[in-house]
């Protein structure tokens, strides 16, 4: 598929298409939820392994969560002081997650949420949505940092425009730290930009 604008690049989205935009850690493979069996199928990844939930405000993506007032108060804290940025919160998943995800393909118990701070992500983000999103790489193997790697292992995806990428440098490489709420407290599942 050849690079596109931002305008049909969300075009593509609502056309039930996969695309790949840039984030502040490594570049997203992203579809809107009703389309993420692509994905799975896309990257060889065994459904077991659950996307992230991306969006461009944590407002958007509570009700994704489901815990107590006093859970909600700890994870807002926690996403107050490093959202936008490369942290992935893994939280106890609501009824709400469950009826837009019309293939049960997504692991109904919990939800990873991000929030990036990236421009070029924030402003697909805020026309479309949330996105199920997970880095550009087969199952397995090193995600892909730049547009060539993209196209050359996914040449079925839409690519945000050269320009987009090259305004965006991934100074880390790393994906984001992941983090889950077990027991009344956060484990590390995955260290990445950040240190918890």
């Amino acid at each position: 598929m050849p690079e596109v604008s931002s305008a049909e690049l969300v075009q593509g989205l609502f056309k039930g298409k996969v695309v790949s935009f840039p984030t502040d850690t490594v570049p997203a493979l992203a579809t809107l939820p009703q389309n993420a069996s692509s994905i799975f199928t896309m990257k060889k990844r065994s459904f077991k392994k659950p996307l992230i939930l991306m969006s461009s405000s944590s407002e958007s993506v509570w009700k994704y969560t489901q815990g107590t007032s006093s859970e909600l108060k700890i994870w807002k804290n926690i996403a107050y002081k490093y959202w936008p940025g490369p942290l992935t919160l893994v939280l106890p998943a609501s009824k709400f997650i469950i009826s837009t995800n019309t293939n049960n393909l997504i692991n109904s118990k919990t939800i990873g949420i991000r929030i990036p701070n990236c421009f070029a992500a924030q402003r697909i983000l805020q026309k479309v949505g949330c996105l199920f999103t997970t880095s550009v790489n087969i199952s397995g193997e090193k995600p892909a940092k730049n547009i060539t790697e993209i196209l050359e292992n996914f040449p079925e995806v839409l690519v945000l425009q050269r320009q987009n990428f090259n305004n965006y440098k991934y100074s880390s490489g790393l994906p984001s730290t992941v983090v889950e709420w077990k027991l009344r407290k956060w484990e590390i599942l995955r260290q990445g930009c950040i240190n918890i």
